[in-house]
């Protein structure tokens, strides 16, 4: 089992100057990580979502991270992939480069980013997103494949040209997408990428979705594989504090998922702005439950369809507490079927020294464990 740490430079009360803290802090995270034994960091793409994510040049971040460090992985994770935000030739060169600079570290997710601020900062269709993230990604997998590049699909025509640089791993690095619903699950299985699964449900949730994923894999005919290269890779978000205080961690966990699930309520649901504040001796659980029923009456309102994954991000039973803790979490997740833990640990009211302490722990007590088993 592989592990790895997810990076969406979110933090309350967003001002210039934290906002710069934050993108150092997470430098500093991705240094850590390496040293700690992780095998990979991911970085998402985002735009204009104050609070939920600040990361909107993850090639810039994961550059730079790839420069202050050496043998671990560095992921896209994940690549907003619709043409008005990335055109797909120009996905394949700057991965290409990445990934010959880093050494050939290079893994590649694609996905949608398809919230309505999102969209109509750069004008993507919104209707055309599934379909344009299909076909970047069959354009990405088929770039290097030949001498030069040519693609004629239902959305966009490409004359014969080199995509230049070649990457180091060949003839792509490995290729993702991100899954949040079984149709997703599926779609991954039968394009033979990897998948990127949001886990906030919990192991039960992820038993289903790791069934569904390997149901899509045995029936596939390969028709509308990707690449010549399959991933089957699946990879499970994994919201975590590890402090040798078990309560102090859960507290400061569960009040940085509060803010996560809020935040990204407010984008998505139009939910109220996140509450920033961090209040000593709260009660966070009791908070969380009156966050989600908040989120639930504001769905209701606005008469969208209130399906079982709305409330899935204020669920707090993850990896929270002592390395013990966080063991037994792993445990369960790994028995439902995951290759890979995406620790998510940068959360907007989480302060740095929590996040660094639980690298640590994880590094020197976690991750072990399963090595050694």
């Amino acid at each position: 089992m592989k592990f790895s740490v997810i990076f969406e430079a979110q933090l309350a009360d967003p001002t210039p100057e934290r906002e710069h803290q934050v993108i150092r802090d997470s430098v500093e995270q991705a240094v850590l990580a390496e040293e700690m034994g992780f095998d990979r960091i991911w970085a998402v793409e985002h735009h204009s979502l104050k609070w939920y994510a600040h990361m909107s040049a993850p090639e810039v971040f994961l550059s730079y991270v790839a420069a202050k460090t050496s043998t671990i992985r560095i992921g896209h994770g994940v690549v907003c992939m619709p043409f008005a935000f990335n055109h797909p030739a120009r996905v394949a060169e700057r991965a290409a480069m990445l990934d010959l600079l880093s050494g050939g570290r290079l893994d590649l997710g694609a996905g949608r980013g398809g919230t309505e601020q999102e969209t109509s900062l750069c004008g993507v269709d919104r209707d055309r997103t599934t379909q344009e993230v299909e076909e970047g990604l069959r354009i990405i997998g088929k770039a290097w494949q030949e001498e030069e590049l040519e693609y004629h699909g239902e959305l966009i025509d490409i004359g014969p040209h080199p995509i230049l640089p070649r990457p180091q791993q060949r003839p792509h690095p490995p290729l993702f997408l991100a899954c949040s619903r079984t149709e997703t699950l599926t779609q991954a299985a039968e394009l033979g990428v990897g998948a990127l699964v949001m886990g906030f449900a919990g192991p039960d949730s992820i038993t289903v979705m790791r069934q569904a994923y390997d149901a899509a894999r045995a029936a596939r005919s390969h028709t509308r594989l990707v690449s010549t290269v399959v991933n089957d890779h699946f990879s499970v978000l994994c919201p975590t504090i590890v402090l040798d205080d078990g309560e102090q961690a859960r507290s400061i966990g569960i009040r940085g998922q509060r803010f996560f699930a809020q935040s990204i309520g407010h984008w998505y649901a139009g939910a109220g702005i996140p509450d920033e504040a961090v209040v000593e001796g709260a009660d966070e659980a009791a908070e969380m439950r009156r966050a989600a029923e908040q989120v639930v009456a504001r769905l209701n309102e606005q008469q969208i369809p209130l399906r079982p994954t709305a409330t899935a991000t204020f669920n707090a039973d993850h990896a929270y507490g002592t390395a013990d803790d966080a063991i037994a979490y792993v445990e369960r997740l790994r028995d439902a079927g995951a290759d890979e833990i995406m620790c998510l640990i940068q959360m907007g009211t989480v302060p740095q020294e929590a996040c660094l302490e639980t690298l640590r722990q994880w590094g020197e007590k976690v991750i072990p464990y399963f090595r050694q088993g």
